[in-house]
């Protein structure tokens, strides 16, 4: 009895850890895409009302477009999602084109709004020491428009398009993370989306028992360029105020 008892245990075991394989290697970009829309709701119901739909004095027009252009990007994510699952590759594929529109339009977008949002925080809200923080979407427009680019390059090639639409995704978590007042003073708002991307490498390790390539050469860079942007925000040395004032004016 002993042994049978031993041996139903073991096979319940494997046939969960079966089942886990199975549900994440078939659902897990479409429930990581819901957890990026929970925490981009979470995170700027914080701020949205106060900085946004009744801001005083009101913020420019642009940031109102910048806001749909990216909050569209996440609903355009989760369809994508569902439409992979569903297996209407066709669709998918019509619609991603609407969906590389719509990344070319927010990474301008992205650089546009920070130079004139730093330029209204700084002449029309008389904010001190903000025009360092232009390192953060500069980097954030830098990393996403590259992934992006390349996910539309290799839009034959599913396993790199899939996971280069992912940690593009990922990349803008800071905006929203960075909403919680303990995250932004302690620069925790980069650890935290990279941690969103762990997730998928760790996805990798469970399903495919390696880790894929995209991730051996995207999360390293990311890394680099997020600690740089960072310091540059932090520390503002005067390489970086020579640009920003260039840019600013």
């Amino acid at each position: 009895m002993a042994v049978g008892n031993v041996g139903l245990a073991t096979r319940h075991e494997a046939r969960t850890k079966a089942g886990f394989k199975t549900f994440l290697s078939r659902y897990f970009y479409l429930c990581m895409s819901l957890v990026l829309a929970g925490l981009v709701v979470w995170g700027f119901s914080r701020t949205v009302n106060d900085n946004l739909f009744h801001a005083n004095p009101p913020r420019p027009l642009l940031l109102w477009f910048h806001g749909a252009a990216f909050s569209t990007w996440i609903v355009f994510f989760i369809v994508q999602s569902v439409l992979v699952r569903a297996r209407k590759v066709s669709v998918h594929r019509t619609l991603g084109w609407f969906g590389a529109a719509l990344a070319a339009t927010m990474t301008v977008l992205g650089f546009t709004i920070a130079v004139v949002m730093t330029r209204f925080d700084t002449f029309v809200l008389h904010q001190k020491d903000v025009v360092s923080f232009l390192a953060i979407p500069f980097v954030d427009m830098i990393v996403f428009g590259t992934c992006i680019a390349l996910a539309i390059s290799w839009r034959r090639t599913p396993e790199y398009h899939r996971r280069l639409i992912f940690i593009a995704s990922c990349q803008l978590m800071d905006a929203a993370l960075g909403r919680f007042d303990y995250i932004f003073n302690h620069n925790l708002f980069y650890p935290g989306l990279d941690l969103l991307i762990v997730l998928g490498i760790a996805r990798d390790l469970v399903v495919d028992g390696r880790v894929n390539k995209v991730y051996l050469y995207a999360l390293p860079p990311m890394i680099i360029l997020q600690s740089l942007a960072v310091y540059a925000w932090r520390v503002n040395p005067a390489w970086w105020q020579g640009i920003t004032t260039a840019i600013i004016g």
